[in-house]
């Protein structure tokens, strides 16, 4: 008689706490005023799956690459891209930190707003 050797059940996750930085709820409520001079339901509904990809990241935040701005910042920041935006974020420990979320075009900037 064969012995199982693994179980489809078994399932091991991490769950990361998330937090979010003024900055990148300040960049959330932007991106909505943006988009919702054209349309609020547009808007609401963008924000909301931009928030969704935001706490996705309470499971494998690794997944997101490193930003090539790590190169001339000495971080090892991440990100996810929806649309045209990037979500910026760092892991330590358990907790994932998401700096900002900003346009793809632009480059991350640490200076305070």
């Amino acid at each position: 008689m064969k012995q199982k050797l693994f179980s489809k059940s078994l399932k091991v996750t991490e769950t990361y706490k998330i937090s979010l930085t003024r900055h990148a709820e300040n960049d959330l409520i932007e991106i909505y005023d943006y988009i919702a001079v054209d349309s609020l339901v547009t808007a609401s509904a963008f924000v909301l799956v931009l928030e969704e990809k935001v706490f996705s990241l309470s499971t494998m935040p690794e997944r997101g690459p490193l930003i090539p701005e790590n190169i001339l910042l000495g971080t090892r920041y991440r990100h996810l891209i929806h649309g045209k935006y990037r979500i910026i974020f760092k892991v330590y420990d358990q907790t994932v930190t998401v700096l900002r979320v900003i346009h793809g075009n632009m480059l991350l900037e640490l200076q305070s707003r």
